[in-house]
């Protein structure tokens, strides 16, 4: 019997597989409840947690609604995430002094802008603010820059997060999320 291979399309490049592995990740370490602001970086993610009967997603107004909602959820007995991206950081800055104060777990994933290839000016402030602001309100933050750091990256602050009952951030950089083209988006 002959074997047959697909041949790539050089027009469409085989999808990332980081999303899935960090969806395993986060469903091994009992997260049930998801928070999140609709982001293009987060994309898969979302669409995972959607699809799952066992986790309940929580579209939220703003960012920090999610800390709020998980605390709830931790002291309901349930573990979550918060997906957001590094713009959405500075709404939540108040609000991180509840996890931090009460000694809660808070994991938070963040799609980072503003650093490698941005075309937005808008995006750069809170992009080179984000980690030196999450740290000043107590966070963990560790970053992960290649695509192979991803999931690794994100096991490991569900861990502290979880285990320690501190908040914990894992920022995703440009670089594993690629660069947007303001005259692509511009076309579509």
């Amino acid at each position: 019997m002959a074997e047959t291979t697909a041949k790539p399309n050089p027009a469409s490049p085989p999808l990332p597989s980081w999303p899935d592995d960090v969806y395993r990740i986060l469903k091994e370490a009992g997260v049930k409840q998801v928070a999140m602001v609709p982001d293009a970086g987060h994309s898969r993610l979302i669409r995972a947690f959607d699809a799952d009967p066992e986790t309940r997603l929580v579209t939220l107004t703003t960012e920090e609604e999610g800390v709020a909602m998980l605390a709830g959820a931790w002291l309901g007995g349930q573990r979550g995430v918060l997906l957001l991206q590094s713009s959405g950081v500075g709404n939540c800055i108040n609000m991180l002094s509840l996890p931090a104060i009460c000694h809660m777990p808070l994991l938070m994933l963040v799609t980072m802008r503003g650093d490698w290839g941005e075309f937005n000016p808008w995006q750069i402030p809170m992009g080179q603010g984000t980690q030196a602001s999450l740290e000043a309100m107590g966070v963990i933050v560790t970053r992960a820059d290649t695509p192979d750091d991803v999931a690794p990256t994100v096991w490991g602050a569900a861990n502290l997060a979880f285990n320690t009952w501190r908040p914990a951030a894992v920022l995703i950089g440009q670089r594993v999320l690629g660069a947007k083209n303001f005259k692509e988006l511009a076309r579509k």
